[in-house]
């Protein structure tokens, strides 16, 4: 009989909805019931994508054994902490304090007040059983004490989220935020740290943003090595385009297979960056076919992207991708067989499970006619095998990121078709998304959650708004993106500059979350840090820029003790240092399209660009900049101050170098 997650718009729930477990979803039905039972809150948190969240459920949720104890003793609650980050922040932060790690399944004890007083991850079976009596028996006979652990443990917590003293990001701060990058560096694989490996996306948008500003060799050779490795190795999907989770080992040889639209969006602006800056040629390659993996695989029929691909396939991590020499020349034939297993990797002795491979492409390929055929010829034989499940809902902050990354690269790889993608996702995900003023967190399909936003689907979705007004010209973007940023500021607001990742009306927890860490993705504080900067330059409007650094600051002292953990902040920070460097384009034919693709070669992290017809509505950098001499013209201003304006690529070119 299906339990009370039948109703819910999550996948990762409904993945749960016929467990024998009764499990309810987070809110206050599930509290009341707890006081009024006089029993415990059990909080399972995970999401639709994750290998070991699979794994106990099978091992525990679907047991009977499991299901008969959790149902007697508890108040069994399931969070999606996609849909539900909050949630997910305070409690890790409890589990990540209790046991010095953190991780997904996260399993709490909780009174039914909602303090923690017992924290973990993933439990096989017999040992979840052990934790369920013992915490009925310390419940039954030693209440106090149960209570007054969570008390403290709630009480230091909140401790811990009190305003920080500000660390500005200076130049200084930027210089040895890479020095100590540098030390950290795997000159042998590229990347950073051990295994397990994680591409390293913001990390490597300030370092290309810092080669930009300082010309820093170093910064440059990091950035394009680590992208080439991630790019030649199995964390990548050299059949479908797009990229793993993170690499189990350290030379991003077998990948976690679960793909995010996260890291596939961010992943997609660095190489296109990189080509950019280097006009490296696998760079672009890697670019536009992790953009065709997202139209193909994850866009949904309304036109968002969907979270994630699951990392098993029928239960099996790998199935859909590994293959064994003998496969490839079932597809291929004896000699194209052999010439691609050469070619990827694949070996008798397998670099994967059951002497199966991960596909690698550590050469490039002699014949690229030849590696074209036959990279279709397999990627249609996988497509028959079974594929992965897909967790279709639509997150406001991840597909924020989605479209700047498909406008950055459609207006500099010449794909109108990706910008039409971004503008066709924008106009989903702010018609459906924004409720009375304020965004909602997810939907699916097309029918909105009740989850509010955070901080970081308010930033993401301003971040690439501003970046399609650029790529279209069209105003409603800067507009809408503007009123989503005054609402954040408004909202968010934190007493040292910087951002609490929950709004001032959202459900209170035991904690207010607020992190300053980049860690998958941008924290809150830097997302909106970066659109507000972005704002300002594109708008006049100094006030946004002082919020922005006031949130830089605020997110300073992590940033320099770690930068591995505030990627976007110092990126953010080469942005505020570098600009702001406006360019307004008037005009249109043939002479304003070459003023424009020249502006958009600069390198420069300060850079915004605009254009349109002179004093084009509702957007300020147009104004009063007429055409020249009846010739289109391009208006460079730095820090607010303008030279003359030109009217030829050169012209532009030699002042954008300056």
């Amino acid at each position: 009989m299906p339990n009370r997650l039948s109703e819910s718009t999550s996948p990762y729930l409904l993945q749960h909805r016929d467990n024998p477990v009764d499990w309810q979803e987070w809110g206050p039905e599930a509290f009341a019931e707890a006081r009024e039972r006089d029993v415990p809150v059990l909080l399972s948190v995970g999401y639709a994508a994750c290998h070991w969240c699979h794994v106990m459920a099978h091992e525990s949720f679907e047991d009977e054994d499991v299901a008969r104890a959790l149902n007697a003793d508890f108040v069994a609650v399931k969070v999606d902490r996609e849909e539900r980050p909050d949630i997910d922040a305070v409690y890790m932060a409890a589990t990540t304090a209790l046991t010095g790690h953190g991780g997904w399944p996260m399993t709490c004890l909780l009174t039914p007040d909602g303090d923690p007083f017992f924290a973990g991850t993933y439990f096989p079976k017999g040992q979840f059983l052990q934790l369920l009596a013992g915490a009925k028996e310390a419940w039954t006979t030693q209440r106090d004490r149960v209570l007054d652990s969570g008390a403290h443990i709630a009480s230091r917590l909140r401790e811990l989220s009190a305003p920080v003293t500000g660390h500005p990001l200076d130049a200084a701060a930027l210089d040895a935020a890479a020095s100590q990058l540098r030390s950290q560096f795997d000159h042998g694989a590229a990347g950073f740290g051990g295994a397990p490996k994680f591409p390293p996306s913001m990390v490597l948008e300030f370092l290309l943003r810092h080669h930009a500003r300082t010309g820093s060799a170093d910064a440059l050779t990091m950035a394009a090595s680590t992208c080439e490795a991630m790019a030649r190795g199995g964390i990548y999907d050299q059949l479908g385009g797009g990229f793993a989770r993170y690499s189990v080992d350290a030379r991003w040889v077998v990948p976690h297979f679960e793909k995010m639209l996260y890291d596939n969006a961010q992943l997609l602006r660095v190489f296109t960056h990189l080509h950019r800056a280097t006009g490296d040629v696998l760079a672009r390659r890697v670019a536009l076919e992790t953009a065709e993996f997202l139209l193909r695989d994850l866009r949904t029929p309304e036109g968002g992207f969907a979270s994630a691909l699951d990392a098993d396939t029928e239960g099996i991590e790998g199935l859909t991708y590994a293959w064994t020499p003998a496969q490839l020349a079932e597809v291929l034939g004896e000699e194209d067989g052999r010439r691609a297993a050469a070619l990827l990797s694949v070996t008798d002795q397998g670099t994967f499970e059951h002497g199966s491979s991960t596909l690698q492409l550590l050469t490039d390929p002699d014949d690229e006619s030849w590696w074209a055929a036959t990279r279709d010829r397999l990627l249609a034989a996988r497509l028959l095998r079974p594929q992965p499940g897909c967790d279709d809902k639509v997150v406001t902050s991840w597909n924020g990121l989605a479209i700047a990354a498909l406008a950055d690269t459609g207006t500099l790889l010449g794909r109108p078709d990706l910008v039409e993608a971004a503008t066709r996702c924008a106009e989903f995900v702010v018609g459906t998304h924004v409720v009375d003023g304020r965004l909602r967190r997810t939907s699916r399909a097309g029918s909105v959650g009740t989850a509010n936003a955070v901080a970081d689907d308010y930033g993401n979705l301003a971040e690439g708004l501003l970046a399609l007004h650029q790529a279209t010209g069209e105003q409603r973007w800067l507009a809408t993106a503007g009123d989503l940023l005054a609402t954040a500021v408004e909202r968010f607001d934190a007493d040292d500059g910087g951002f609490h990742d929950t709004s001032d009306d959202a459900e209170a927890l035991f904690t207010r979350p607020r992190s300053a860490a980049d860690n998958a993705e941008p924290s809150g504080q830097s997302a909106l840090a970066g659109a507000l900067l972005t704002c300002s330059a594109l708008t006049g409007d100094p006030s946004m820029r002082d919020r922005a650094e006031a949130a830089l600051a605020a997110s300073g002292q992590l940033a320099a003790r770690d930068p591995r953990f505030g990627g976007w902040a110092l990126a953010v920070a080469e942005a505020a240092l570098a600009g702001p460097l406006q360019v307004a384009l008037v005009g249109s034919g043939r002479e304003a399209d070459a003023l424009v693709a020249a502006a958009r070669q600069s390198v420069s992290p300060g850079l915004v660009l605009v254009h349109g017809e002179p004093d084009a509505a509702g957007i300020p950098l147009l104004a009063q900049r007429p055409l020249v001499g009846g010739r289109a013209a391009a208006y460079v201003c730095r820090g607010f101050v303008c030279d003359a304006p030109v009217t030829d690529v050169a012209a532009l070119t030699a002042a954008l170098g300056r």
